[in-house]
């Protein structure tokens, strides 16, 4: 009998960089692929994207909606809950012998609670990562914890896995999933993708992805206005906004860039989901990836293109030379582009290297899935390190 392994994703962040895996599952005979759709997917608010999934042939075996009717914390939670029931009901029917997550979102984070109640074994992809300004770092040492096989980005990550006291024998460093998509996509010419956006390149050119920084509180509007005013200053720029996600203040970041488009229409476009190939051949023409997402540290390396990493929400995430450090204030947001723009910084990108990897960590991580004997695999053994403090 096929391996039932069963991909879960939340969002379409998460879905672009499980695809590749995704498509390696489903087409190994070996396989059984199952995949549970939640979270933001089911939303009209963010842009409904689990149609994009069917779109790209992908047989959704489960969707989950966890009624994201609300940012605030109580709203999470009461979304947190209702995950809980759904993930509960969705393995009783699938019976997977195990399940696939990536990085620390909440929903996620329900997924995996509920896998580890139902003795399912669970694969984490990216953990082992900081994130100091979000409750994701948190969640995400709490997953890998609650994993049995780990899949990490760097070297540096794995070893941060083995000091949560996992098995050496159990943590594969396979590189930054999302840099397969670089190497598997074509990407689409500039005419075909501004026809897509709706938006002629300039002669300077932002993709800005801004998301709140949920261990603050209500900074989200102040320090995005910031970015946005620092935006407003800079001459013969066009911008492409992508929305922010479902974490508390993710709204207000949204409704101010609907305002900001609205009232700049030729120099300013913006979307609920570019899907990831949109997304990706954008970073093909722009001069740097603005805001505070990962996408700015792991993939905008592999396009030799710059990185302004604003405020708190990366804090601690190895970085290769593109990315430009600010504080989310309008001064630092302005020495930043200065330097963006400075001829030594623009020199220095041609030698940048990514360090998350070569871009085959789908098919990596497939084999060992495929490959890994399952069989009490359920009970661990903490890993002591030893050393003295």
């Amino acid at each position: 009998m096929n391996k039932k392994i069963c991909v879960i994703t939340g969002s379409r962040a998460d879905y672009g960089l499980l695809k590749p895996l995704i498509e390696e599952i489903k087409n190994d005979p070996d396989l059984h692929l199952q995949l549970v759709v939640t979270a933001m997917h089911l939303s009209a608010e963010f842009g409904s994207t689990y149609k994009e999934i069917a779109k790209d042939g992908f047989i959704i075996d489960e969707k989950i909606n966890i009624k994201l009717g609300s940012d605030t914390p109580a709203g999470i939670l009461n979304s947190m809950a209702i995950a809980l029931k759904g993930f509960a009901k969705a393995y009783k029917k699938l019976k997977p012998d195990i399940i696939v997550v990536l990085g620390d979102r909440f929903e996620i984070f329900s997924a995996v609670i509920a896998a580890l109640v139902a003795r399912i074994p669970v694969a984490h992809i990216h953990g082992g990562e900081l994130t100091e300004g979000v409750i994701d770092e948190a969640m995400r040492h709490s997953i890998s914890k609650m994993s049995h096989l780990h899949f990490t980005s760097t070297c540096e990550y794995r070893k941060r896995v083995i000091q949560l006291g996992e098995s050496p024998k159990r943590i594969f460093n396979v590189g930054a999933i999302g840099l397969d998509n670089i190497n598997r996509m074509k990407l689409l010419s500039k005419d075909l993708l501004e026809k897509q956006l709706n938006l002629r390149f300039g002669k300077h050119n932002l993709l800005v992805t801004y998301h709140p920084v949920s261990l603050e509180f209500n900074t989200a509007s102040v320090q995005f206005q910031n970015l946005l005013s620092v935006l407003n200053q800079l001459k013969d720029t066009k911008i492409i906004f992508t929305k922010a996600n479902a974490d508390t203040g993710g709204r207000i970041i949204n409704k101010l860039i609907e305002d900001y488009v609205s009232k700049n229409p030729v120099k300013a476009v913006g979307f609920a989901s570019m899907g990831q190939l949109r997304y990706l051949s954008t970073m093909q023409f722009v001069d740097a990836v603005v805001g505070n997402s990962s996408s700015g540290i792991i993939e905008a390396p592999s396009f030799k293109i710059g990185t302004i990493n604003i405020g708190d929400r990366q804090r601690g995430r190895i970085r290769a030379k593109n990315t430009i450090d600010c504080h989310p204030t309008k001064e630092s947001i302005r020495k930043a582009f200065k330097k963006l723009y400075s001829r030594g910084f623009k020199t220095s990108l041609k030698n940048v290297i990514n360090p998350y990897g070569d871009g085959n960590a789908a098919k990596r991580i497939k084999q060992i899935l495929k490959k890994f004997d399952l069989k009490g695999i359920l009970k661990k053994s903490f890993f002591n390190l030893d050393f003295d403090y």
